[in-house]
């Protein structure tokens, strides 16, 4: 998931009590929610390495164990000789809270991770399949409106924190409503009116005790709970009823995705791997038939050419990642062969595109 829904995730935590757990406790939710996210790093690198690294090593079962203890021990140095420091008189943080509230909030971000199309590595470095819960669209407007409603009514008693808040409502706000091709009307008629909704209930709880704020919280985090139990669900059921209807037209499917769609529930991207080709098109709970495939088919890559450009590093990083690889083989002017790299989870609006390759004229084609 983007790097608001892992903040949301760890301020509506602290927002439901948890923050009162030790000094420091509302950081390590904060940063521990986000902290497997520092292989982005991996792209000073270049893109093609930073594709074959990320959501690896540092989002799997390995780094879930050491997260917590790097975390914890970073707060605790902070602690001691930073914020006691500059006020003797404060309560110092306590290790085991803060260890225990950074392994949680450390835990939520590989499984949100998980929850979209672009793969997770659970069990790097001993393993690198990847795995994929092709549930929820990498920005999702429910999880921005619910968790950074709740964590809105508690985290903005300032002047300043509630224009920060107002600057990120008229950016999530463009985002949402702004996207009219993609994101559906009945989507962005919600968001307006759960943007109005929060900053009524901010009004009406500007004096609310702090229980009352919390109790909003975890509101907040059981809502968004079932709404991704219902959406891992829903995808499922989608898959399934892909295959039934596949196996209805004799077509012998190897792998199917179901992707979520911008803001829709209801709706998802189809993709199914055969042995030669990959079939697209959508789905549709609330559509009859529920399923359409485009005419078009796209070749799996094979052959000498695919061979030959695949050996070339970016290629090869590339690959690493890809789920549905695909190519695009022109002949250039001066007879040398380009081959274009895409996945087809992307393809339709060229997103996350390979590498191209200039392969020299006397590859065999065949």
């Amino acid at each position: 998931m983007d790097p608001v829904a892992h903040t949301f995730v760890g301020a509506a935590l602290a927002a439901s009590g948890l923050r009162r757990a030790t000094p420091l406790a509302g950081a390590a939710l904060v940063l521990g929610a986000n902290a497997p996210d520092v292989d982005v790093f991996a792209y000073f690198a270049g893109s093609f390495e930073a594709i074959a690294f990320r959501r690896g090593v540092t989002h799997g079962v390995l780094a879930l164990a050491v997260w917590p203890f790097v975390l914890a021990g970073l707060l605790l140095g902070w602690d001691r000789w930073v914020r006691r420091r500059r006020d003797a008189t404060t309560a110092s943080a306590r290790a085991g809270p803060l260890l225990a509230l950074s392994a949680l909030a450390v835990a939520t971000h590989p499984a949100l991770d998980w929850l979209n199309n672009y793969g997770m590595r659970w069990f790097l470095p001993f393993d690198g399949r990847w795995s994929y819960g092709d549930a929820l669209f990498i920005v999702d407007p429910w999880v921005w409106l619910i968790l950074g409603g709740v964590a809105f009514l508690t985290f903005s008693k300032t002047r300043l924190a509630r224009v920060r808040w107002g600057v990120f409502a008229l950016v999530a706000s463009f985002v949402v409503v702004g996207t009219a091709e993609i994101v559906p009307l009945a989507t962005r008629v919600l968001w307006v009116g759960g943007i109005a909704a929060f900053l009524a209930a901010r009004w009406r709880l500007r004096d609310a005790a702090p229980a009352t704020l919390e109790r909003a919280a975890q509101a907040g985090l059981a809502v968004t709970a079932l709404y991704i139990v219902a959406m891992v669900a829903s995808s499922a059921a989608a898959r399934a009823d892909v295959r039934a209807a596949l196996a209805a037209r004799g077509i012998a499917w190897e792998d199917v995705m179901v992707a979520p769609s911008p803001g829709d529930p209801f709706g998802g991207e189809v993709v199914v791997m055969t042995r030669d080709e990959y079939y697209t098109g959508d789905f549709d709970w609330l559509s009859q038939p529920r399923l359409r495939l485009m005419e078009e088919r796209i070749p799996r890559p094979r052959g000498a050419i695919f061979e030959a450009a695949a050996r070339v590093p970016d290629a090869r990083r590339y690959l690493v990642w890809s789920r549905f690889p695909a190519i695009d083989v022109e002949l250039a002017s001066d007879g040398t062969t380009l081959v274009r790299f895409t996945d087809v989870r992307y393809r339709a609006d060229d997103r996350i595109l390979g590498p191209t390759v200039r392969l020299p004229n006397d590859v065999d084609g065949d």
